[in-house]
């Protein structure tokens, strides 16, 4: 026996065997709904799209949906060009340390599941009031919004346990659905031709530009939360070379075309003026009552029910995400192996998913026990680290694609490894900007808060890094 020292490229892949690699046969459409899911349309259409009206740039708002849209599609045409040489399911963090090294690679990780923990958590303090208000809605009493979460919780941790594709088929029945009403209330708007005529402000310049338009550029790239996903089903995809990049593209072109359509029809719905002042004083009512003026009360009950699906679908869309990214790092012994050892029948990474209710189920008692609001606090302050996470791990996963393709092409054009990620990263940190020189009122206006933020993320990517290095530098037997 001899020691020798592990190369960093070895570390950096899966085991060869199969007894610690996810097997599926998951196709565009599949991987497209988990990620669409993720997203929350619905979601977002009720509670990010006011706030990005009020607080934003009015009536040009859904232009922004638009400016991310195109930002993001910059970004993924270096990522998917980069996709058939990153032979793994780590998404993020596998680009990273095939281009800057296993230590950023696994400290980007870290970043990543902190990001992705945090929304999974943050969004029972959604989940939980929504289904509250339906019990509500339908005449019964008045219930602690605790009791939906923990009913939603056990759902999503047995689909965790079981096969992706049992959760794929959960989540088309639940994002048909929630889409379809949606784009029946845009359509009602649409021929009856809003209140004051169809919205221009889309198109107009001066509204596009009025108001606050990084504000407005900051929740609609919050929005797209998710979309990046697509690469953590790798090994569960069919024919993943092509599957993959097909998946991304298409996810980021119906979220930003259901964003940019959703929201101008609303703004129809009311006039420019009387849409941002609704906006304003309803908030996440504002969905509600639109439904309720072009679809009676019966399409407005549909939706508060969707709502609530919807909220559940992005639950169970980022506790698959987390659970792989988990069993991607226990492959390279960054975590114990037994993570990365799939469930014999269902093929899942069941005891990673495990491990992730368990976080999620701490987080969420802690905030029952601490009183905190479920909105107001306990999601908000959960989704502004996940926003700050995300964006950089965006970067990151940017500069990974221009230093992977810097000395060598690889038959690609110049536009495809230089001039669209460089377009799509010069995007991304812009965003950034605004998003850290707003975290505070993102967080309830908490300069304490929003330096804990950046402070546990900078903290979980430096620790990445000591571990990253320590397992790099390991010596094995031969």
């Amino acid at each position: 026996m001899s020691e020798t020292t592990t190369p960093a490229e070895t570390l950096g892949s899966p085991p060869a065997g199969s007894r610690r690699k996810l097997h599926g046969n998951l196709g565009v459409a599949s991987i497209v709904f988990m990620v669409v899911a993720a997203a929350a349309p619905l979601g977002v259409i009720g509670g990010v799209v006011p706030l990005g009206i009020a607080g934003g740039n009015g009536a040009g708002f859904p232009a922004t949906f638009v400016v991310a849209t195109i930002v993001l599609l910059l970004f993924s045409v270096g990522f998917t060009a980069m996709t058939p040489h990153v032979d793994e399911a780590g998404a993020f963090f596998s680009y990273v340390r095939k281009a800057l090294g296993f230590p950023v690679g696994i400290g980007v990780a870290l970043v990543a599941v902190v990001s992705y923990v945090a929304i999974e958590a943050g969004v029972y303090g959604l989940l939980g009031p929504a289904g509250a208000s339906i019990v509500e809605l339908f005449g019964g009493p008045t219930l602690p919004w605790w009791l939906f979460a923990l009913a939603a919780f056990a759902v999503t941790t047995y689909l965790g346990y079981r096969n992706i594709a049992l959760s794929s088929r959960v989540l088309a029945v639940l994002l048909t659905a929630e889409i379809a009403i949606v784009a029946i209330l845009d359509f009602v708007i649409v021929v009856r031709g809003g209140d004051h005529g169809l919205s221009t402000g889309v198109v107009d310049p001066h509204a596009i530009l009025s108001g606050s338009v990084g504000i407005g550029l900051l929740f609609a790239i919050i929005s797209y939360v998710g979309f990046e996903a697509t690469a953590i089903f790798r090994d569960e995809a069919r024919t993943p070379e092509r599957t993959i990049p097909r998946a991304t593209y298409l996810s980021l072109i119906l979220i930003g075309a259901f964003y940019a359509v959703t929201s101008w029809a609303m703004i129809s719905g009311w006039g420019d003026e009387e849409a941002v002042s609704r906006a304003t004083d309803s908030g996440s009512a504002f969905l509600g009552d639109t439904a309720q003026r072009y679809l009676g009360t019966i399409g407005a009950d549909v939706i508060t029910v969707l709502y609530f699906t919807s909220l559940f679908a992005c639950i169970l869309s980022f506790h698959n995400v987390v659970s792989r990214y988990l069993f991607a790092l226990s492959q390279r012994d960054v975590l114990p192996a037994s993570l990365s050892r799939p469930h014999g029948r269902h093929g899942s990474p069941h005891l990673a998913s495990l491990w992730i209710s368990g976080v999620v189920a701490v987080s969420v008692i802690l905030a029952v026990v601490l009183q905190l609001d479920p909105a107001a606090q306990f999601y908000t302050w959960f989704a502004g680290a996940t926003t700050v996470g995300i964006v950089v791990l965006l970067i990151a996963t940017s500069v990974a694609v221009l230093a992977y393709f810097w000395t060598d092409a690889r038959g690609h054009s110049q536009w495809r490894i230089r001039v669209a990620p460089s377009l799509g990263l010069i995007g991304l940190a812009g965003a950034l900007v605004l998003i850290l020189a707003n975290l505070k009122d993102l967080v309830g206006g908490s300069s304490v808060l929003a330096w804990v933020i950046i402070g546990l993320l900078v903290g979980a990517f430096a620790i990445g890094i000591v571990i990253g290095r320590r397992v790099e530098s390991r010596p094995t037997s031969s």
